[in-house]
């Protein structure tokens, strides 16, 4: 075994989940993360964890919903074919036994690597939103716990990012085996400027592409410095970022980024806010899937997330938004669902079934202010050298 997976795994654990003796860990490793999940699993038993493993399989999952959707197309007359009367098959509410699984742990720890990336492509978009409406009271206990996601470096998102399996391998760990302490550090006077502010405008004027010009509340919000520790309210590993839960959001975002949305490319994505919601919307590729992430419900159109990317150790897309939307000199939005990390204690935040990030380049030609006051110009902050007020 590379001796790199055993220090994924002890970053993980350590640093990500903050494990304890007698902590009960739900594992979910995916087809080709076997190695990774082995690791992971060492590191829990000598730390006197106690684990349950589930195969996070995408193939598995999407077989369950093609034969739901063969179930529903079979009904025998009598009303009850499973059909919630969309096309899309009925799924039982709140299923109890996963929930109860997750309301029972200290931590989830998700191992994503799968085989394909796209192994989902031919469900239907109703049954993707019909599942995610179902599934929204295992989603929070699963968001209770002590979580945090990963990927192990596989041939199948190599492929996906365009590289050979031996760049990307050496592109995962460049990201994961950080020094997590000193970008904290280096992440918190972000989180200073998003905590004292009240008002986010970003602005991109580019001869090649549309403007974008959208300001957006941030008052009475705490942003999060995801350190890639749930010490810092951060679940992913790599993390890199600064986010918070924006509303109010009023003007129009390019985002330039191509990325896979329910096992479709999605690309040069056109948002329209008035009142906070999402009225217009147009995309180069992959429009349907936007339009179908975008009528899962009401939530769906408004913003949950603001995100400043802040890991210079990601140097490249790679069509992951556990990597992409970390990369320095980028900012996302995501409609969809808010994190209770940033929002007051008794508030409840945009409220969705889905979360879905979409990404800026803004390395040139763009700003982003607090309060009037530009705190990044063309990717450089106002803390770094050669900041141009």
């Amino acid at each position: 075994m590379d001796e790199r997976v055993r220090e994924h795994a002890a970053v993980l654990v350590d640093w990500s989940a903050r494990v304890e003796a007698g902590d009960d860990v739900v594992v979910s490793v995916a087809e080709d993360a076997h190695e990774l999940g082995v690791a992971v699993a060492e590191a829990l038993g000598e730390r006197g964890a106690n684990v349950t493993t589930l195969y996070g399989s995408a193939e598995v999952s999407r077989a369950y919903l093609k034969g739901a959707e063969a179930g529903s197309e079979g009904g025998d007359g009598d009303g009850d074919d499973g059909d919630d009367g969309d096309g899309a098959p009925s799924f039982d509410d709140d299923p109890a036994v996963e929930r109860a699984l997750f309301e029972a742990a200290d931590a989830y720890l998700r191992i994503g690597g799968g085989r394909n990336t796209t192994a989902s492509a031919d469900v239907a978009s109703e049954t993707r939103q019909a599942y995610a409406k179902a599934r929204q009271g295992v989603r929070e206990a699963r968001m209770d716990t002590d979580w945090v996601s990963t990927v192990h470096p596989t041939r199948s998102l190599a492929q996906q990012a365009g590289m050979a399996y031996e760049e990307y391998r050496e592109f995962v760990y460049d990201a994961v085996l950080r020094d997590w302490e000193a970008l904290a550090d280096e992440m918190a006077a972000m989180k200073d400027a998003l905590d004292r502010g009240d008002e986010v405008r970003i602005v991109t004027e580019r001869d090649d592409a549309p403007d974008t010009d959208i300001s957006m509340s941030i008052a009475g919000r705490t942003a999060v410095n995801s350190a890639a520790s749930v010490a810092y309210d951060s679940h992913n590993l790599p993390s890199g970022e600064v986010f918070t839960a924006p509303y109010d959001t009023e003007g129009e975002a390019f985002f330039d980024v191509p990325m896979t949305i329910d096992a479709t490319r999605v690309r040069d994505v056109h948002l329209v806010f008035e009142d906070g919601e999402v009225v217009d919307f147009s995309a180069g590729a992959g429009e349907g899937a936007l339009a179908s992430v975008l009528d899962t419900d009401a939530g769906a159109r408004r913003l949950g997330e603001l995100g400043i990317g802040m890991n210079r150790g990601i140097d490249r897309f790679t069509d992951s938004i556990l990597f992409d939307e970390k990369m320095g000199d980028t900012v996302h939005l995501a409609v969809g669902r808010a994190y209770d990390a940033c929002l007051p204690e008794g508030e409840s935040g945009n409220d969705s079934a889905v979360h879905v990030d979409m990404i800026s380049d803004v390395s040139e030609d763009s700003r982003l202010e607090i309060d009037g006051e530009v705190v990044q110009r063309n990717g450089t902050f106002r803390w770094e050298d050669g900041f141009e007020g």
